[in-house]
């Protein structure tokens, strides 16, 4: 048992100095957290998190690899592909990120670098459905409905994009970029 509340307190103090932004000490509690009870992914999760605000992304891919191995969960799989995005690897970044989607629909560090790689990649009509999927669980998530409509204009689909660009001002008529994109939208 003591092994277990162990664990608890450690990630729980791992993650509060984190927060604080004080690495070393995040990091100290992260490996007790490891060394008290190694079968969770948190800590590595931690850790990971702790080497990418350190600049050292090797060390984190290989903390979001292991605990990618004990529990593969959308974050060890975004985590994995930012780091391969960073590094250049688009393509297998832009599916490690969909499979992330597809684990967590509502994963928003995956959906914003999905719709930064769609574009780069001119991939965009693949990233349509998890942005759909996205605004059923979350309508009013504005950022996102416009986003949406941004690829329909890329994709030359302007009545859905107007569509889209109308539900947001419906419920934010200050949203100045959505009105911006419809007014180059009219005939």
């Amino acid at each position: 048992m003591s092994g277990h509340m162990d664990y608890e307190i450690n990630k729980e103090l791992g993650e509060c100095y984190l927060f604080m932004g004080e690495l070393d000490k995040a990091e100290e509690y992260y490996k007790k957290a490891v060394g008290s009870n190694g079968i969770h992914p948190d800590p590595y999760l931690g850790l990971a998190t702790v080497a990418v605000q350190r600049g050292d992304l090797n060390d984190a891919l290989a903390m979001y690899e292991k605990a990618h191995k004990i529990e593969p969960t959308d974050k060890s799989l975004s985590g994995i592909a930012l780091i391969r995005m960073e590094n250049g690897e688009k393509e297998n970044a832009f599916s490690m990120f969909i499979e992330a989607i597809k684990m967590n629909p509502e994963n928003m560090v995956a959906l914003f670098s999905l719709i930064r790689l769609g574009h780069e990649l001119e991939r965009v009509a693949d990233i349509i459905p998890p942005l759909r999927d996205y605004l059923e669980i979350d309508p009013g998530k504005h950022e996102v409905r416009y986003s949406l409509a941004g690829c329909y204009v890329c994709l030359e689909q302007k009545a859905e994009a107007r569509e889209h660009l109308e539900k947001i001002l419906e419920m934010d008529p200050d949203f100045d970029a959505a009105k911006e994109m419809l007014e180059t939208l009219q005939p």
